[in-house]
């Protein structure tokens, strides 16, 4: 269970209670939306499948859900990356999957940027750059970095980054969360290439997005 979303299950449950006391079918609901909350907040174990578990060419999706879109796009502003485009895959989380973010890969956090914004839907493109976001940039053992942003949509109107700058974090290592329905962009080392399709459904922590070119 995320522990963020520990006070929130129990307002939920407070409220249940008190619907049930009201008028217990106004309870039913109220017990049913607690459930759901929970179900929300859970955090799995995970890890990538055996053939990768040991391969440090394998990048991991930060996020469940399904992939959006795969563009090419400039990587976001404040990380002191250049603005050279690199490939950009974006899964889009609905309120069912979890909702806990993992690093692609491992590296030292050298960046976060926070972002003010609107709260479009996040599967629109433009959400990449008007969307409420945080972008975390971590560099790799090889000097080279990826781009991960966590970005707000119509629903989710709390990021959470549970990490600093300085930060080093293992691939698949837990760093955040969004809260009820939102978008994950990342932005791949130069050398990367793409091992999923629009449309596919990928697990955080789990299934392989990209292979980089060297080992």
């Amino acid at each position: 269970m995320a522990p963020e979303g520990l006070p929130i299950i129990a307002v939920f449950v407070a409220v249940a209670a008190i619907l049930w006391w009201i008028w217990w079918p106004l309870g039913v609901i109220g017990a049913a939306l607690s459930l759901w909350c929970v179900w929300f907040f859970r955090d799995p174990e995970r890890a990538p499948a055996p053939q990768f578990v040991d391969d440090p060419r394998a990048v991991i999706s930060p996020a469940d859900g399904v992939i959006e879109m795969i563009a090419t796009a400039p990587p976001p502003a404040g990380l002191a990356m250049d603005a050279v485009p690199r490939q950009r895959v974006s899964v889009f989380m609905n309120v069912f999957n979890v909702h806990v973010n993992r690093a692609p890969l491992a590296g030292r956090v050298a960046a976060i940027a926070y972002h003010p914004g609107k709260f479009m839907h996040a599967a629109a493109d433009k959400a990449s750059d008007e969307n409420e976001r945080l972008a975390l940039r971590l560099a790799l053992a090889d000097g080279e970095s990826v781009a991960v942003v966590q970005i707000a949509g119509l629903i989710a109107r709390r990021i959470v980054c549970r990490v600093k700058e300085g930060v080093e974090l293992a691939r698949g290592e837990r760093y955040g969360l969004i809260r009820f329905g939102s978008r994950v962009d990342v932005y791949l080392p130069p050398d990367a290439v793409v091992s999923v399709a629009k449309g596919q459904r990928v697990v955080a922590g789990e299934t392989v997005i990209a292979l980089r070119g060297k080992a």
